[in-house]
């Protein structure tokens, strides 16, 4: 199967600039193709996951995918997607970023058996001449055309500043160096993306004479309406000193019943029918499936070892197995015997374990019935909890029907 069939067949393709081109470039010829991602923080996250499936399904099928860090446009900071202006950053905190993510990109590359090539726009950018490039790029763009796409019109009711208009200028350009350094023909990325990728086909068009192509993939969001990539906890990254691997095993793990067939077509790489055989029956049955989609994951970011122990601990959690060593993987916080035995007030518990961010939420969450130690509910927010509620050493604290924290007594 061509690679555009395969990501047709997905769910990766929502819009294509001239879709007979496209498929012609993914089936009949070895296409150079590019994906963005701009190093705002040190790790990827959720929302980076489908254009690194997308680049290692067009890797794996003999292309040459191209991972663009873009050091350079995080100066200036992508408004897309955005309602008000990106925090600057410091331009050493950019590169620290850059090279996180570029490493991250690569073990999971590796990992996938995907070859694919990082590069960091910084190195073009940052020595622009702002007049020459002025000169050269920006006589190509019609402010009028700018103003049309959705990005650009949205902004304007809540403010866009004169550095964030820079910003298509730039990942044109970035297009246009890749076309003539690398021979790059087709641009992709999230649906955001398609007035920038627009825009860097026209001035390549304009300035080599050259049709280029773009390819979209939707925007992903959770049939719940909570937004993707986001927890209680806060962000889904990938690194595991941000979010534990046990997290992110319990994230895909929970993912509403609706997204479960869509979640593993685009974040996996099991065979279609397989798929079909995982999500045919409805209701606890796909509980069989969720686990795969979490496993599955968890093996490409973390690695299979630390896969098995996140399944191992989940179960264990939920009272499937009964392995003590299995709980080792869920989070945990150490306590001093001496602390537990003069009493931890249970507010103060479910904070300083990370289950709930604030004392009112903790409040909040024993009120309403969603706190239990050792499976016990807790009856009111001024409980206390001591060393008589310990069983086997430790307590299992629990947030809600799924949040789940260990608590390790030791001496003092």
């Amino acid at each position: 199967m061509s690679a555009y069939n395969v990501l047709k067949e997905r769910g990766f393709v929502s819009q294509v600039t001239d879709e007979q081109a496209v498929r012609r470039q993914l089936s009949e010829e070895i296409c150079s193709c590019y994906v963005g991602f701009d190093p705002t923080g040190r790790s990827l996250h959720v929302g980076h996951m489908v254009p690194l499936f997308a680049m290692a399904h067009l890797a794996r099928a003999g292309h040459t995918a191209i991972a663009l860090i873009g050091g350079g446009t995080a100066q200036i900071g992508d408004p897309s997607g955005k309602t008000e202006i990106r925090r600057m950053l410091e331009t050493e905190e950019i590169d620290r970023n850059a090279e996180s993510m570029g490493n991250q990109i690569r073990a999971f590359l590796q990992t996938v058996n995907a070859d694919a090539t990082v590069v960091n726009n910084a190195d073009w950018l940052r020595g622009l001449n702002y007049i020459e490039f002025l000169r050269d790029i920006g006589r190509h763009f019609s402010v009028n055309r700018m103003l049309s796409f959705e990005t650009y019109k949205m902004r304007l009711e809540t403010g866009l500043s004169f550095i964030e208009f820079n910003y298509q200028l730039l990942q044109s350009y970035d297009y246009l160096c890749l076309y003539r350094e690398r021979g790059v023909t087709l641009q992709f990325g999230g649906d955001d993306q398609w007035g920038n990728i627009v825009a860097g086909m026209d001035l390549i068009r304009r300035v080599d004479g050259v049709e280029v192509q773009g390819l979209t993939f939707p925007l992903v969001t959770r049939a719940d309406g909570q937004k993707m990539g986001k927890s209680e906890q806060g962000a889904i990254f990938l690194d595991p000193e941000l979010c534990s691997p046990y997290d992110f095993f319990q994230y895909w793990r929970n993912v509403p019943d609706p997204d479960v067939e869509r979640f593993l077509k685009l974040y996996t790489f099991v065979p279609i029918e397989e798929i079909d055989e995982l999500t045919a029956e409805g209701g606890s049955a796909l509980n069989r499936a969720k686990e795969r989609l979490a496993w599955e994951l968890t093996c490409l970011v973390h690695g299979r070892e630390t896969a098995d122990e996140s399944r191992a601990a989940a179960r264990a959690a939920f009272g499937r197995i009964d392995d003590p060593s299995a709980k080792e993987g869920v989070p945990s916080t150490e306590i001093p015997h001496a602390e537990l035995e003069a009493g931890i007030g249970a507010v103060e518990l479910f904070v300083r374990t990370g289950l709930c961010s604030s004392k009112g939420e903790a409040r909040r969450l024993i009120r309403q019935g969603g706190a239990r130690v050792n499976d016990e509910k807790i009856g009111s927010e001024d409980d206390a909890i001591d060393a008589e509620s310990l069983s086997g050493g430790e307590l299992m604290l629990r947030a809600g029907r799924k949040r789940y924290h260990r608590v390790v007594v030791v001496q003092s």
